[in-house]
């Protein structure tokens, strides 16, 4: 009997859901599940772990990821205006950090600030210690990818809006600041809490510069317990903590693009 192609491709669903799930159904089976338990799923390891996870060092990750993206968001929105500026110098400097820094690991930068900066100018102190050191060093990173997509964001702001301010009789840099960049701001939020998600996951690399337990993260939070406990269960304990901060952000930045999409 010949199948109508509608009805080939039902068939053909079909059997690729039935493949899913007996592969799924040969994993759980083979598995050896007594053995990833005591590896990965000691309870009394979890109960250790609490409350310091939360208190100390999902903490010190949420204020190392905010201070190092209000530190790369507004360096970035300076460099996107300098990349748009008719100063070509501006433009060149500009363009030169931007391709560095995208160029440079993260835990390159954070190194380079960490212990550069000290060597390079014993008498002064980066403000706020190991937070303000990370913040930066991140944040130098962070702001060459926002530059780009704030320039971007700015230039997808129809040109008019400035020509209609301009007749006006408003200055380029009051048209900016006042109806070109909260317009730019609108466009790309949903890229800048990409942004946010990823520098959340960089906060892992503050090891570099030697926290202490006051300042530990959570990466190195579940490393050091891991060592201490001869155990993988904290290593899971700290990636759950990770999910807690970024599947929200994941999902605010999937209604802004639906928001987006639906406005254009």
């Amino acid at each position: 009997m010949k199948l109508r192609r509608r009805q080939r491709e039902r068939l053909s669903l079909w059997l690729q859901y039935l493949a899913f799930i007996a592969l799924i159904a040969v994993v759980i089976y083979a598995a050896d599940w007594d053995r990833l338990r005591a590896a990965f799923f000691r309870v009394d390891i979890i109960k250790s772990m609490f409350p310091t996870i939360i208190t100390v060092a999902l903490r010190n990750t949420i204020l190392y990821t905010l201070g190092a993206f209000a530190f790369g968001l507004v360096f970035g929105t300076i460099l996107a205006l300098m990349r748009l500026s008719r100063v070509a110098p501006y433009r060149w400097v500009a363009t030169a950090y931007i391709e560095l820094f995208r160029g440079l690991p993260a835990l390159l930068v954070l190194f380079l600030v960490g212990y550069g900066i000290p060597i390079a100018f014993p008498e002064r102190e980066i403000p706020g210690g190991v937070f303000g050191s990370i913040a930066i060093g991140l944040g130098l990173t962070a702001a060459a990818y926002m530059a780009e997509t704030i320039r971007a964001g700015i230039q997808a702001v129809p040109k008019g809006q400035m020509e209609a301010a301009r007749t006006l009789g408003m200055s380029h840099f009051t048209a900016m600041r006042t109806i070109v960049i909260p317009q730019a701001f609108r466009i790309v939020i949903p890229p800048l809490t990409n942004e946010l998600i990823l520098l959340t996951k960089d906060s892992s690399l503050a090891y570099v510069l030697g926290v202490t337990a006051q300042t530990i993260e959570v990466t190195k939070f579940g490393r050091d317990m891991l060592n201490d406990r001869v155990n993988a269960t904290p290593l899971l304990v700290a990636g759950l903590a990770y999910l807690v901060i970024t599947l929200p952000l994941s999902q605010v930045v999937r209604r802004l693009e639906l928001r987006y999409a639906k406005a254009r």
